[in-house]
């Protein structure tokens, strides 16, 4: 039997895409959470903070590298029409990606008295990157709409997304630290867990009579029935998680389970998100055949994928497993 290859290569690749941004998402959602937990953190917790997220932070970036250039190669048209209607949050993105950058080593440089500053200029990128993320989000799923609309639902999934940001660097900061810092984070996890509930709450109401055809795939028989496990597992997980804030830290705690938990709750969202959207890049614009380069193209890019994807996938698994356990004082040799 003939493979389809034009039908099936832009399928693989929307895959890809949508594996590289939901890895992103986890990954450097906790390096940014961390970055937003540090406007409640004193000088020394900070530093630890810092420490926890060090050896990481760089190669979580490169999962959006890597979404970002599939998009250009392989869905061209898409990338153009959302580039272009996303130019302002993405250059905000970007400004605000570059000033986390410069200030996480540059804190560590300059004297002392001035490393305030640098805190504070972390803290802000780390925000600023977080919401317009979250931004560019929320006008995705309404169809790339700027309008006032379009602005206002924006600016919803912004701060729900932070708030998941926040709960995810304060499971990290479980996982990865000991003592007082650890007890706080339980207590910053906690309040992250309220908000980001609220929020998704709000965006899972809101989301179906902002869009007709989302609306459509989500509220027809059988189709209710099929995706219901989403929703209803989402919300155990979060319960199970707040209880799970009253009796952390554990003795001798040394697992990921509130960050796997959050993970999980994060991939089920992303699940839903891709049904919603699917067959579409662009909602109700372009679908993925639509928005594909030539099969040709895409059949030449797939052998570099290959090559490149596995080498990725073993250096983020060698660097967690080298840098496991919990973080030590941070010192700059």
């Amino acid at each position: 039997m003939s493979v389809d290859w034009p039908t099936l290569l832009p399928l693989i690749f929307a895959g890809l895409m949508g594996l590289a941004i939901l890895i992103y998402v986890i990954l450097d959602g906790f390096d940014l959470g961390i970055g937003i937990l540090f406007a409640a953190a004193e000088d020394t917790e900070q530093d630890t903070m810092i420490a926890a997220i060090g050896p990481f932070w760089d190669a979580n970036e490169t999962w959006l590298v890597l979404a970002v250039g599939l998009l250009l190669v392989a869905f061209p048209l898409a990338h153009g029409t959302i580039l272009t209607a996303l130019y302002i949050p993405v250059f905000v993105l970007l400004v605000g990606l570059i000033l986390r950058g410069v200030a996480f080593d540059f804190r560590a440089k300059v004297p002392a008295g001035r490393k305030h500053r640098w805190n504070r200029i972390f803290f802000l990128g780390s925000v600023i990157a977080s919401l317009a993320q979250g931004y560019m989000l929320g006008v995705y799923v309404l169809g790339l709409d700027v309008g006032p609309g379009g602005v206002a639902f924006g600016a919803l999934v912004a701060l729900c997304l932070a708030a998941a940001y926040a709960a995810m660097g304060a499971a990290w900061v479980i996982y990865k630290t000991e003592g007082d810092l650890q007890k706080k984070a339980v207590l910053w996890l906690r309040t992250a867990l309220v908000l980001t509930a609220l929020g998704m709450v709000a965006v899972s109401l809101a989301t179906p009579f902002a869009s007709a055809r989302i609306f459509d795939k989500w509220f027809v028989w059988p189709a209710m029935l099929y995706l219901s496990p989403l929703p209803i597992l989402s919300a155990v997980l979060f319960l199970w998680l707040w209880r799970q804030t009253f009796h952390l830290p554990k003795p001798g705690d040394r697992h990921a389970l509130p960050f796997l938990t959050l993970a999980a709750i994060f991939t089920l969202g992303f699940a839903g998100l891709a049904w919603s959207f699917y067959p579409f890049v662009v909602p109700d614009r372009l679908t993925i055949w639509q928005a594909a380069s030539a099969p040709e193209s895409l059949a030449v890019i797939l052998v570099g994928t290959v090559v490149v994807l596995p080498i990725i996938i073993f250096y983020s698994f060698f660097a967690y497993r080298v840098f496991a356990g919990k973080a030590t004082d941070l010192t700059y040799d």
